[in-house]
């Protein structure tokens, strides 16, 4: 890994990349959505501050875990302007996370154990379905799998 002299301030976004893991585009995607900055040169390059690290390595790890950039986004925007987050930041929002990842692991765990009756229909028209129609939602109107369309905020086949 390169090392970066303790007296730089600001990464280029290759050093960046070199040092959080992260490539480059996945770094100027992170700063189009709001998650990371950068201050402009003269000649127009990028410049990230050295705790730009800290926020990448954020934003990987709860991505890792599943979290939306969207949420990640909303948390990190709570911090302080310019703030790095802390492992007390990371501890306060891991927790706050931890009822919509146990949500998913539930859904994920339904959906592992109803695989094989899946494969076993074959084509997916069950009466029931907890892949294609989870609780059944819409057997009331119909048998077998529908693909419903939006209009106008409301469901129409």
């Amino acid at each position: 890994m390169p090392q970066i002299h303790e007296k730089v301030h600001e990464l280029t976004v290759g050093q960046l990349a070199a040092r959080s893991g992260a490539a480059v585009s996945a770094l100027h995607f992170y700063e189009s959505k709001g998650l990371i900055t950068s201050r402009r040169t003269s000649g127009n390059q990028r410049r990230y501050s050295r705790d730009t690290l800290r926020r990448v390595a954020f934003v990987r790890a709860a991505q890792r875990v599943g979290i939306p950039l969207a949420t990640i986004r909303e948390a990190l925007a709570e911090l302080p302007e310019e703030r790095t987050p802390t492992k007390d930041d990371w501890a306060h929002l891991s927790e706050a996370w931890r009822s919509e990842l146990d949500e998913r692991i539930k859904q994920l765990n339904r959906l592992r154990d109803h695989l094989t009756d899946c494969i076993g229909c074959g084509c997916l028209s069950l009466d029931t379905c907890v892949l294609s129609n989870p609780d059944d939602i819409f057997g009331e109107h119909r048998s077998g799998s529908r693909l419903l369309v939006e209009r106008g905020g409301r469901k129409a086949e």
